[in-house]
């Protein structure tokens, strides 16, 4: 595809950017309410309703993301988006399921007799199991430019567990930041569980992600780019010391340091995004199609961007006002 002059050289980049932000943003702030869903099972029905009412104001708006992130990735990159959806659409039709379950079991089971409300219970924890299964297995797949081959497979799959543990660990650090009693003493529990898990998971894959992809290998262990990446696995497992000391210590008096969890667990996620952005770089398929040859014309990018430049300050003051408006300590949530 020909390049405007003035646009057609940054534009594709602008979008990938937002893209890969919206997607660093969902999977941040969808991937605690995910977890919560996950460790729903865990307690009973007195502590799920405030599990509940911790994610109740914010699980719209979070998963407002993805659907920006598909939705620039349909309009700015059309070629893409083709073969992401040919390539993926069993896991994306999943995945579309548990979303389903979850919504539909999240406003169902505050309106039905209690004798039934174990039941949606049970689907809102399934909904969101196979919600991070599927995501995990898709960007699995994307890792290794979706290569056919029986070891690929298995890679999503593994990455499918490594993102439940990861989404689990977003959870419980929610919850420590949002409850309070026994439940914040349950959720550092879980915490100290899956941050060991997620960690080594996450250096496992990084090691087993260049064997599978020689692209990956050449990205990751070239000279002098492996002197800085290997930074990135040395902080991630500063951070888990930290995360595992300060769980250790908590509760405090007066709730204090009950955030730093969450925000070591932010950290965590968005240095392993930076690793993952850079090892396919600057490909939106990795192997198969580079940024700017999967980009629209320049006339619809340019028209696309000031629409998004337009919105994307309504939906992220959205976001800020819910998250500013529903701090503090969560409670039971109520349709009364």
């Amino acid at each position: 595809m020909n390049a405007d002059p003035d646009h057609g050289t940054w534009l594709p980049y602008a979008f990938a950017l937002l893209i890969g932000l919206s997607m660093l943003l969902y999977a941040i702030l969808d991937g605690y309410d995910l977890g919560v869903g996950m460790l729903s099972r865990r307690v009973g029905r007195s502590e799920r309703d405030r599990m509940i009412g911790a994610i109740g104001p914010f699980w719209d708006a979070n998963e407002t993301w993805l659907v920006l992130g598909v939705g620039l990735l349909l309009v700015a990159f059309p070629a893409a988006h083709g073969i992401v959806l040919s390539e993926l659409y069993l896991p994306v039709a999943v995945m579309i399921v548990g979303l389903i379950f979850r919504g539909v079991s999240f406003d169902f089971r505050k309106k039905v007799p209690a004798w039934r409300q174990e039941r949606w219970d049970r689907a809102f924890f399934i909904g969101s199991l196979v919600v991070a299964l599927s995501q995990g297995y898709m960007v699995g797949r994307f890792m290794t430019g979706m290569q056919p081959g029986l070891a690929s497979h298995c890679f999503a799959a593994f990455f499918g567990v490594l993102v439940v543990a990861g989404y689990g660990l977003m959870g419980a650090t929610w919850l420590i930041l949002k409850c309070d009693g026994a439940l914040q003493r349950r959720a550092i529990g879980w915490a100290r569980r899956a941050i060991w898990a997620m960690v080594a998971g996450a250096l496992l894959s990084s090691l087993i992600a260049p064997i599978l992809d020689t692209r990956i290998y050449d990205r990751m262990f070239a000279f002098p780019e492996v002197t800085l990446l290997v930074a990135m696995p040395l902080i991630s497992i500063a951070l888990t010391t930290i995360m595992h000391f300060l769980l250790g210590i908590l509760p405090l008096p007066e709730d204090r340091l009950a955030w730093m969890p969450f925000g070591i667990a932010v950290l965590i996620f968005v240095l392993g995004f930076l690793g993952l952005v850079y090892s396919f770089y600057p490909y939106i398929i990795p192997g198969r199609l580079r940024i700017a040859d999967a980009a629209a014309a320049p006339e619809s990018l340019r028209i696309i961007f000031i629409g998004t430049i337009i919105v994307l300050p309504f939906l992220m003051g959205y976001t800020a006002l819910a998250y500013r408006i529903f701090r503090g300590k969560a409670t039971d949530l109520s349709y009364d």
